[in-house]
């Protein structure tokens, strides 16, 4: 290329761009308009760090594939065992067995460990050739140990050539009940004496397991999650030690386990932040980095239970960013798990998610992918220093008996902290800054939902245990209620268009949606206009008539809603208010911002306004209330 033709750009720099984006805002506050934040403060950069070089991460799985895992918590053994089957010949090779009580049962599991439920639930698998995962009901970490040694020893499985993660945790099992059935050093005095039976048989572990999974399912951001799972992992090793056992020894026995949610980047940085975390807890205890296993899991709390096809969109951004971000086993959670116990259809399409991302995307065939990256390397630092110093707070919790983690738990500090967390969400989720596709927006009232085995059970939650919370259960509640209010059918409103299509057709799509992700159905048209080019008043109380509809919305431009009824000095959107309830409307709502009219419209009997920014879930709540019980 001739030397001419090189620079073609002149050099541009960060300052530059700044300049000629406070051109384009004119007066607008830069950190308020193009600065994002996630849960935990961190910002969300427009224009990130450039890319640097950076070392591997100590630990990271390198180039080599995933474990695929596969549930099995099926009441009927027998079911759940030929489900499993066709996973393990579908590609899976990590087996999860999921006891019933368990909080990832939701309801079902396998029934009470014995060496028979587990040569039931586990016939004719070849467990060493696998690698195991067991999820035990809280605090009943002795029995599912006790009985799955027995099971191994009566189908001569020595212990040595068993891949088994034994999942005593604890510290995630008060997150499920709410107080420790005993004294803490105690409960690792009991855990102790059972990592020593199982070493005593030949199995090399993991046996403690931290869990961020509770607390993310109690509304735990990125940075609190990454806190209380590097809590737990040095609360075990204190309490090991303290028991006589040496620090290299002790954590070789522990495994983590966290949740991934859909938020793709913020997915990678967490898996990556945990390794630097717990690099730096081993550096503190004089050891030096050694690698760690991570299991990640697609996020229960995403899940919905309407429009539940988005949930397969959903599972593929975590498990693409647990794939990335270095996870060594991944499960993703059948797409139909909040309504019901998954069949095979289900299952299937959750292995071969992993699949996909492996076989055919060839994303295990990079070390660290994600590294150099500069927004990646910087949210991955910031969340890093953000959960370290939330696991300093952790830290600072002490008490009489228990210093850290347990008494962070006893004393509220985890509790207070989670609710704080979890109602700054549901906040979001209310006004719909945090959208939820296919139930706050884009709702679809006339799908049909796939099928399952067992339709999902509703289990109390323990007094003081830690609520598990789907993002879209407040607008499921409200669905609910819609369908016992209409007897099965979705009650329905008006949208009574005033004017052009090009007055109308933006608020009333934005209505529709409005309506509709609370259970009302919207009942549209193509606009109530007279031959003189204005709003035909008449001909839209008909239309409202002939609906059958117990609620109306009217829908066009604040021009038009400003406009003279031609009436005395009465506004448009006042006149319309008043027919429609002279007609038989129980409430009139309007789609837009009221401004300074709202005192205007609303002595007209106007009863709500539907806006961007205003609070969905409570005014759901009231358009229901006007309808019925």
């Amino acid at each position: 290329m001739p030397a001419s033709h090189h620079n073609i750009f002149a050099p541009t720099t960060e300052a530059d761009w700044r300049k000629a984006v406070e051109q384009v805002l004119k007066g607008a506050e830069f950190e308020k308009v193009m600065v994002a934040r996630t849960a935990d403060g961190l910002p969300l950069l427009p224009l990130h760090p450039r890319r640097k070089d950076v070392g591997a991460i100590a630990g990271q799985r390198g180039a080599e594939r995933w474990r695929i895992s596969a549930r099995i918590a099926d009441p009927d053994a027998e079911r759940g065992n030929a489900l499993l089957h066709e996973d393990l010949l579908g590609g899976a090779d990590m087996v999860t067995a999921t006891m019933a009580g368990a909080p990832q049962a939701r309801g079902f599991g396998l029934r009470e460990p014995s060496p028979a439920s587990w040569a039931q639930a586990l016939g004719n698998v070849h467990c060493d050739l696998v690698s195991l995962r067991l999820e035990g009901a809280p605090f009943g970490g002795r029995a599912l140990a006790d009985s799955f040694a027995a099971f191994a020893q009566t189908s001569r499985l020595p212990g040595a050539t068993l891949k088994v993660d034994f999942g005593l945790q604890p510290l995630a099992d008060f997150a499920a009940v709410g107080h420790f059935p005993l004294a803490f050093g105690t409960l690792m005095a009991n855990t102790l004496e059972i990592i020593r039976h199982r070493q005593a048989e030949g199995f090399a572990g993991p046996f403690l397991r931290c869990d961020s999974r509770p607390f993310h399912e109690a509304g735990a951001t990125e940075a609190q999650e990454l806190a209380l799972l590097v809590a737990q992992g040095v609360a075990y090793l204190r309490a090991l030690e303290e028991r006589g056992v040496a620090l290299e020894e002790a954590r070789g026995w522990l495994s983590f386990t966290l949740a991934i949610d859909d938020d793709f980047f913020l997915g990678i940085a967490k898996l990556r932040a945990l390794r630097l975390l717990w690099a730096r807890i081993e550096e503190a205890c004089g050891l030096p980095p050694a690698p760690i296993a991570i299991h990640a899991e697609t996020a229960w709390r995403m899940l919905t239970r309407h429009d539940v096809h988005v949930n397969l969109l959903r599972n593929t951004i975590a498990a693409f960013a647990a794939g990335i971000g270095g996870a060594d086993s991944v499960e993703v959670l059948p797409f139909t798990g909040p309504l019901g116990l998954a069949d095979a259809a289900a299952r299937r399409l959750a292995r071969n998610t992993s699949l996909i991302l492996l076989d055919e995307s060839s994303l295990s065939r990079m070390v660290d992918p994600a590294a150099g990256a500069g927004s990646l390397e910087a949210m991955t630092d910031a969340l890093a220093e953000k959960a370290w110093a939330l696991f300093g707070a952790l830290e600072s919790q002490t008490g009489n008996r228990l210093d850290g983690l347990p008494n962070a738990l006893e004393n509220g500090f985890v509790s207070e902290m989670l609710r704080d967390a979890r109602d700054a969400r549901l906040r979001q989720l209310a006004t719909r800054r945090q959208p939820l596709t296919g139930v706050s927006e884009f709702p679809d009232l006339t799908e049909t939902p796939p099928a399952v085995l067992a339709e999902a059970r509703v289990h109390a939650v323990p007094d003081g245990a830690l609520p598990s919370v789907r993002l879209a259960e407040p607008y499921e509640r409200l669905r609910d209620r819609a369908l016992r209010i209409g007897h099965g059918k979705p009650p329905r409103i008006f949208l009574a268009n005033l004017g052009r299509v090009s007055d109308f057709t933006a608020r009333a799509t934005f209505a529709r949606s409005f309506f509709e992700a609370g259970g009302i159905q919207a009942q549209g048209n193509d606009g109530f206009l007279g031959p003189d080019g204005t709003a035909d008043l008449v001909a839209m109380v008909a239309a409202f008539r002939q609906s059958g509809a117990g609620l109306a919305c009217i829908a066009s431009s604040d021009d038009l809603y400003r406009s003279s009824a031609g009436q005395g000095d009465g506004l448009l959107a006042g006149a319309a208010a008043h027919a429609l309830l002279q007609a038989g409307a129980r409430q009139v709502w309007l789609a837009g911002r009221p401004g300074a009219e709202e005192a205007a419209y609303r002595a007209a009997g106007i009863g709500g306004f539907s806006f961007v920014g205003c609070d969905v879930l409570a005014s759901l709540e009231a358009a229901l209330d006007a309808i019925g019980t």
